[in-house]
């Protein structure tokens, strides 16, 4: 009888996968969610190979806090020789969309200030096109609607994520019915309407490895 793997095995797998890329005296990059949670609990066990840590959210921070981690702000570290991150949807040339939980900035930040960007998730985050998963955009309080306004004119949905700030003290749009074609042009436009922080495509900085855990394994997914 076939067993079948729940998603927390599949995403303890990936991230046990991901601990071979973290190499001696590596600055490493934290990212934000279920799947990195998994990571930070196993990062003790290879301690003595980091040099420093960087995190993109409280949550993270918290948690690498509790694993014995002294998070170090980036403005000290320059450039991050890894980053690892998670992501809501992710496709085979490695754009991602980010910003479920709400630290799209900030991972965004750090996986431009990284020499290289690894993607953790399972298979069901795998998807021909961007877009079924609303995009998440932050936006500066007083723009909220303005944003919304304009994300009209691309044909997408918008909805205030209410009761929920982000650990910039900004809010997000979550954008329905958008078909990404185009993922680089439309993160490039996106970011160009005032009040934009960030938009949760990761297209122009894309992963560098997307490690992709289902039943059979780990697959390792490169750029095409």
């Amino acid at each position: 009888r076939l067993i079948m793997m729940d998603q927390n095995e599949k995403k303890l797998n990936v991230a046990k996968a991901a601990i071979h890329y973290i190499h001696n005296d590596c600055l490493l990059g934290m990212g934000t969610g279920s799947t990195i949670n998994f990571l930070i609990d196993l990062l003790p066990e290879i301690k003595n190979k980091i040099t420093a840590v960087a995190s993109s959210s409280v949550q993270t921070e918290n948690l690498l806090k509790k694993n014995g981690f002294e998070v170090r702000p980036l403005n000290q570290l320059g450039m991050l020789d890894l980053y690892i991150d998670g992501a809501d949807e992710a496709t085979g040339n490695l754009h991602l969309i980010k910003g479920g939980g709400g630290a799209l900035t900030r991972e965004k930040i750090l996986a431009e200030n990284s020499n290289k960007f690894i993607c953790i998730a399972d298979e069901t985050k795998l998807v021909k096109r961007l877009g079924n998963f609303p995009l998440p955009i932050e936006v500066i309080p007083m723009a909220r609607s303005f944003v919304s306004r304009e994300i009209i004119k691309y044909q997408g949905k918008p909805v205030y994520r209410e009761n929920f700030k982000t650990d910039n003290g900004n809010e997000i749009i979550d954008i329905y019915n958008l078909d990404i074609i185009d993922p680089i042009k439309l993160e490039n436009e996106l970011n160009q309407i005032p009040g934009v922080v960030t938009v949760g495509i990761f297209a122009r900085r894309r992963a560098d490895v997307l490690l992709i855990a289902d039943e059979q394994g780990v697959e390792e997914i490169y750029p095409q």
